[in-house]
């Protein structure tokens, strides 16, 4: 084990476990009075970065073996944002099953077993716990037994409480993340930063947008991107040079294509082009739907990469990349994919 710096870590070890259902919950009701998912947005990466920093805060003699994000999803399939957290530096995200009521499933099963197998092979001396389950109690008593210390976090109540009793007696210590902590991680569905943005550049309201395709230099501008630097030609070579490497999913083996894992790709492609490539860049592709030929070349490579098998012999599923991307880039602005297709 060595620390960030490179050096070696003969010290303590703790681990941030995070419910992201009461999380998530507890912190929309407090602070935009809502319940759904659908009503809200988070800035899930600098939340967690938050979160890390400020355990590092109170644990400054120990050292961060990780912290897991224990989620739900359809079918366990991640969606594009929990795709992102898994690609963070000491994050492992874990996922429970999402039923279509929208309740998750073996979250809580998975926390206990991973705080358990934590603390049983010695691994951390220390835990912050960020839940409220009654349910967590006799893992955190197990751990306990094992030497490691439990410190509570939940999110602050506007009144009563929202962590079971119980489980505030078993932890070793307690602390409460503020609204002023969280507020600047939640926003409203429809009242993102970017929804004003996209104002300013479309000089225009969102219900009527002036449809164009502008050229790949005029949108990506002077960034190193492969839209910038590729003819039309280049791009289906490299495309064609690719699939030579591909690995077919298990479920392209069996000879089926998951439309939502194809559309999935799509989104996560699109969330990647505006972290590299700038909101205010993608912007000028707007209102869509269509791309300018190189760019298109362009997501449909890097689709195939992700997925791990070629998709000329599937126009449908190129169909369901473009949505999937399309679907990413409306959402980041806060445009209504009906309209931007009249």
């Amino acid at each position: 084990m060595s620390r960030r710096d490179g050096l070696p870590w003969a010290g303590k070890r703790y681990a941030v476990l995070v419910d992201v259902g009461y999380l998530y919950a507890a912190a929309a009701e407090i602070l935009l009075d809502v319940g759904s998912r659908r009503d809200y947005r988070v800035d899930a990466e600098k939340l967690i970065s938050m979160l890390i920093e400020r355990a590092a805060d109170i644990m400054p003699d120990c050292e961060l073996l990780r912290m897991y994000w224990f989620d739900a999803a359809r079918d366990r399939v991640p969606t594009v944002d929990q795709r992102v957290i898994a690609q963070m530096e000491y994050v492992k995200v874990r996922l429970g099953n999402l039923n279509s009521r929208g309740q998750q499933k073996g979250v809580d099963a998975m926390i206990r077993t991973d705080l358990e197998q934590l603390a049983r092979h010695r691994a951390i001396h220390e835990a912050v716990l960020l839940a409220g389950d009654e349910d967590m109690v006799p893992a955190v008593e197990i751990a306990q037994a094992y030497g490691v210390r439990i410190h509570l976090w939940g999110v602050e109540p506007l009144y009563a409480t929202n962590q079971s009793e119980r489980l505030v007696w078993e932890s070793d210590t307690k602390d409460m993340l503020t609204p002023d902590e969280l507020k600047p991680f939640f926003t409203r569905a429809g009242h993102s930063p970017a929804a004003v943005a996209a104002h300013k550049i479309a000089g225009a309201p969102m219900a009527e947008p002036t449809p164009k395709v502008p050229s790949p230099a005029a949108v990506f501008g002077q960034r190193e991107s492969v839209a910038v630097t590729m003819t039309a030609a280049d791009a289906l070579e490299a495309a064609e040079s690719a699939r030579e490497q591909y690995v077919p999913s298990k479920n392209y083996a069996k000879g089926k294509i998951d439309s939502e894992e194809v559309r999935g790709i799509g989104e996560f492609v699109g969330h990647k082009w505006l972290l590299t490539r700038g909101v205010d860049n993608i912007a000028d592709l707007l209102p869509g739907p269509q791309l300018p030929t190189v760019i298109d070349k362009e997501l449909l490579v890097e689709a195939e990469k992700e997925l791990g098998y070629s998709l000329r012999d599937h126009p449908e599923a190129r169909i369901w990349v473009r949505d999937g991307f399309w679907e990413r880039i409306h959402r980041e602005f806060d445009l209504d994919i009906d309209e931007c297709e009249d």
